[in-house]
């Protein structure tokens, strides 16, 4: 699989769901030569702490991602409102259609279906009709799925899952939350790796896989 994707697309609600669903796959995705385009359509201005500046994690998903091994020009933020995205679907859609003519992917990475969130649900099913000839896979944010379709285990060696933790701790605005804590990434990939006989891991929902 890692020698076949070489432009990948990640599709995050908010900035931080994709490094926290799929960060050690990215880091894993780069390293064997793949282009990872990375899309945040929300910097989440309503949620960031009183004190810090609105617009922090504009500059915080650019070294969150570079830790992953993404050139900035391969990052693009948008600023729909959060916990708004219902009201923005056709617009979010367009977006992401355009993203679709401009990256070309072989591989795109969005919300689980399961995600409760209402914001990561209009994202996957409008990844969902993008992305129709295309391999989908919906990356695990625990905390807002009671059930998750894990079909795909992606083994993660240690310097992955450190990747991972030192894109999190790039949010500094996010600090003190359990989900992007060091101890927490690595216990979670552990879990995963267990499950299938691996060290570590990152697991997926396969939502559409196309060979050709």
């Amino acid at each position: 699989m890692f020698s076949a994707p070489q432009r990948v697309l990640v599709l995050a609600p908010h900035t931080d769901d994709g490094e926290l669903g799929a960060g050690g796959t990215i880091a894993r995705l780069v390293e064997h030569g793949a282009t990872v385009h990375y899309a945040a359509f929300s910097i989440a201005e309503e949620s960031v702490p009183a004190g810090l500046p609105r617009d922090i994690l504009a500059s915080e998903v650019l070294e969150a991602t570079a830790e992953l091994g993404l050139s900035a020009e391969h990052v693009s933020t948008f600023r729909y409102a959060v916990r708004r995205f219902p009201e923005f679907r056709q617009d979010l859609l367009e977006e992401i259609l355009k993203l679709r003519r401009s990256v070309d992917p072989q591989l795109v990475l969005a919300p689980a279906s399961t995600d409760l969130h209402q914001d990561h649900r209009v994202i996957c099913e409008e990844a969902m009709r993008a992305f129709k000839n295309r391999a989908l896979l919906g990356y695990e944010l625990i905390w807002n799925n009671v059930h998750f379709h894990g079909h795909m285990s992606i083994r993660l060696e240690r310097r992955h899952v450190e990747r991972k933790q030192k894109a999190l701790a790039r949010y500094r605005s996010q600090a003190g939350r359990a989900y992007v804590s060091a101890e927490f990434v690595e216990g979670h990939a552990r879990t995963r790796g267990v499950q299938c006989g691996f060290d570590y891991a990152e697991c997926f929902e396969v939502m559409r896989w196309v060979a050709d």
